[in-house]
């Protein structure tokens, strides 16, 4: 007896027969022109590389920091490092996301071949990718001042630096897909603001005010700040702020399927 016939599946990797790309080509030519679009941008530039090398230089010449390390510029760094995640990934890719909404884009997209999860993956892989940049940029510059990193902080500090990048745009994908694009502008950029200073991302908490130091530790922003010293200084794994980045990204990220609105 013979079977009947199946019919023939494209592989994942196969063209569609509808002439469009393969998934992951589609994210990642969506991602490469996300993160070109941020690059090209000149408010997104200052608030991703210009602002944060401000602070670099601003810590490392005044005693803000003297007395919770040798160094200056090392206490600086890993605080820079989590600041630029958080411009990028909540600020940055919420404004933009927030407009992108207003004019159309979002819900253009999400009905081509990319496909709603294939636009989020793709502004995940450009918040990636510019976030590379900076770590390259920031480090160069702090080298020239006199960084110092723990060798074994390298690799428990990038992918901290990844898990916070993944809470903030989870975050920022929640407000700008709920509110209106001028109130994403407002609340994003405020609590920049806020969170850089008062958040225990640039600032440890030990040197934040006592209201602030009692709520930093289950921030994100506190949470990656002391998980990035703890990984550039010691060399370590900050395993309570990985419990407070998972809990934030799967929180946010929840909120933001559960509520994000595409027009």
């Amino acid at each position: 007896m013979s079977s009947a016939p199946v019919a023939n599946r494209p592989s994942p990797g196969a063209p569609r027969e509808d002439g469009a790309s393969p998934l992951g080509r589609r994210i990642l030519l969506q991602g490469r022109y996300e993160a070109s679009a941020m690059i090209r941008n000149g408010e997104q530039l200052i608030l991703a590389v210009i602002l944060p090398l401000l602070a670099l230089v601003g810590l490392t010449v005044t005693p803000l920091l003297d007395g919770l390390g040798d160094s200056r510029v090392d206490i600086a760094v890993p605080g820079i490092l989590a600041l630029c995640a958080m411009s990028t990934a909540f600020t940055g890719q919420g404004i933009a996301t927030g407009f992108d909404r207003r004019y159309g884009v979002l819900r253009f997209l999400s009905t081509t071949p990319l496909g709603r999860a294939g636009l989020i993956a793709g502004k995940v892989l450009a918040v990636l990718a510019v976030l590379a940049l900076q770590v390259a940029v920031v480090g160069t510059v702090a080298a020239f001042l006199g960084w110092r990193p723990n060798p074994l902080g390298w690799l428990p500090g990038l992918a901290m630096l990844a898990l916070g990048a993944a809470a903030f745009t989870a975050l920022g994908l929640l407000v700008a897909g709920t509110v209106r694009p001028e109130a994403t502008l407002a609340i994003t950029n405020l609590l920049w603001i806020l969170l850089g200073a008062l958040g225990g991302i640039v600032v440890p908490a030990e040197r934040l005010p006592v209201v602030a130091n009692t709520v930093v530790h289950v921030l994100p922003s506190g949470a990656l700040g002391q998980a990035m010293r703890d990984s550039f200084l010691h060399g370590s794994t900050g395993w309570p702020a990985v419990v407070v980045l998972l809990a934030w990204t799967i929180a946010a990220g929840a909120a933001a399927v559960r509520w994000f609105k595409w027009n």
